[in-house]
């Protein structure tokens, strides 16, 4: 890393004040530490998967150990409640971690049905070098989610978290280091995702990345990829997920509305599956705004180190001005704001931005098609099946969804018509650990997170195909196997 490496400031999103400062990694040290992952890479694939896993164990156990550290730090620089860093985030970064050290002697081949004359074995292996690019909303549980197959597989992982909430994957770095993990295994490069996450993305020697963020930045990596060496690419690029609501959902009671409620502001809206599209059988749509909207208005929005907050600030002040923006517009175009959305000064220099509902939002709008990642929702009224199915699926994105019907065959039905990667029967999930986790359509591609199906973008597949013994030989010009 040279001297003139740029200088970052963090601010806490609570009031906009000055955290802390560190020296961004430039080009030149991404080089140097891609050279040291390259030389711990073999090593550290062919020590035996359970030696693997258990580094990555003591791993886990060092994170529940300072777990009110880790979530003290992603609280104060991503402004997210310090309730939810308690028991949401560091405990399911932790269930990664260890769930994926117990995977690590788990990866397994396969044997072809061929006849007695040879044996084809299909076995997986790890790329080598492999880097991931973190957003700042859920910085240690995406680390988590990324480092736990990466490692297990047997590859080296180069992590560049976002510039704004880096503390909680240093840390990380430096519990690894006392888990045993070897110099070089897992590295983290803190800095601008144009120049430190350019330098990973084009590097010849990183051979697979995976990104999670803004389709915008997926598409620089995904470039860097191909101007490279065309290594092996995992997007994962937010969603405007729909939350579908049929004629008998209201026999939910209470509880439909306190779901929708964290579906939609949960993280303050600030969750690539936030489902953010509420669409509401006609005949019951005054009903659901009514009690959507009275969920809404109790949740407390407030400093996020306070136990009692529900809701905390937005990322930055820029975050707060597209918002309110995109209601605006809405607003423009001939949309009725039920409540929220205009900024509330609750800590002087934050971002606070009530939970926003808002209906009659123009279809062709920007509130009712792009991530606004906010605590705002749309809600409209459909007539029947075909009609939501349209305009859940008329979106580019495709992460999540969920649909709410008493009626196993409606709820089955619409959940298939849906095109999302995750699908939620009568609540508001993405699953848990042992389930994938991935977009269709511009919502990413190129593996899934979590769950077995994880190690697939992390290993590639070897075939070896030996001829018996009891083989006829072959004589020259005699047909062989296809070739392409």
């Amino acid at each position: 890393m040279s001297a003139a490496s740029e200088l970052i400031t963090v601010r806490r999103p609570a009031d906009g004040t000055p955290i802390f400062t560190y020296r961004a990694v430039d080009e030149q040290g991404v080089r140097e530490a891609v050279a040291v992952a390259g030389q711990a890479a073999p090593a550290w694939a062919a020590l035996h998967p359970r030696t693997r896993g258990e580094s990555m164990t003591e791993l886990a156990r060092l994170m529940e150990r300072d777990a009110d550290l880790l979530a003290g730090l992603d609280s104060e620089d991503g402004g997210k409640p310090i309730t939810d860093c308690v028991t949401g985030d560091v405990p399911a970064a932790i269930e990664s971690i260890r769930w994926f050290a117990e995977s690590a002697d788990k990866v397994t081949g396969s044997v072809a049905p061929t006849d007695d004359t040879a044996l084809g074995i299909t076995t997986r292996h790890p790329v080598g070098v492999a880097a991931a690019l973190l957003p700042w909303n859920y910085p240690l549980a995406m680390a988590a989610w990324k480092i736990g197959p990466a490692l297990a597989a047997g590859n080296c992982l180069l992590l560049k978290p976002a510039e704004a909430t880096p503390r909680s994957v240093q840390h990380l770095a430096a519990l690894a280091a006392e888990a045993g993990l070897p110099t070089g295994v897992l590295t983290v490069l803190p800095g601008h995702g144009a120049v430190t996450g350019r330098a990973l993305a084009e590097d010849p020697r990183v051979r697979a990345i995976s990104f999670t963020g803004s389709q915008a930045t997926g598409r620089q990596v995904l470039a860097g990829a191909a101007v490279s060496n065309f290594k092996r690419v995992s997007l994962e690029m937010g969603g405007k997920s729909p939350q579908i609501l049929m004629r008998d959902a209201l026999s939910f009671g209470e509880e439909l509305f306190e779901e929708m409620a964290v579906a939609a502001f949960l993280s303050s809206g600030q969750n690539c599956t936030a489902g953010s599209r509420i669409h509401v059988d006609a005949s019951i749509f005054d009903e659901v705004v009514a009690g959507l909207v009275a969920v809404a208005d109790k949740l407390v929005l407030g400093d996020p180190s306070d136990a009692r907050t529900q809701m905390g600030p937005l990322i930055n002040h820029a975050a707060l001005e597209r918002a309110e923006s995109a209601v605006s517009d809405a607003v423009a175009g001939g949309a009725e704001v039920v409540t929220g959305g205009s900024a509330v000064p609750i800590v002087p220099g934050g971002s606070y931005l009530p939970a926003t509902v808002v209906v009659n939002a123009p279809r062709d709008g920007a509130l009712s098609n792009e991530e606004v990642f906010a605590p705002v929702v749309t809600v409209s009224p459909f007539r029947d099946e075909d009609e939501v199915i349209a305009l859940a699926n008329e979106s580019e994105y495709g992460l999540a969804a969920s649909v709410w019907s008493r009626d196993v065959d409606t709820a089955l039905r619409v959940a298939r018509r849906v095109e999302a990667g995750v699908v939620s029967v009568n609540c508001y999930s993405e699953g848990d650990i042992t389930t994938p986790f991935g977009g269709w359509k511009q919502s990413g591609f190129g593996g899934a997170e979590k769950s077995v199906a994880a190690l697939d973008q992390w290993t590639v597949p070897k075939v070896t195909w030996l001829r018996t013994r009891t083989a006829p030989s072959t004589a020259p010009g005699t047909a062989q196997a296809s070739r392409p």
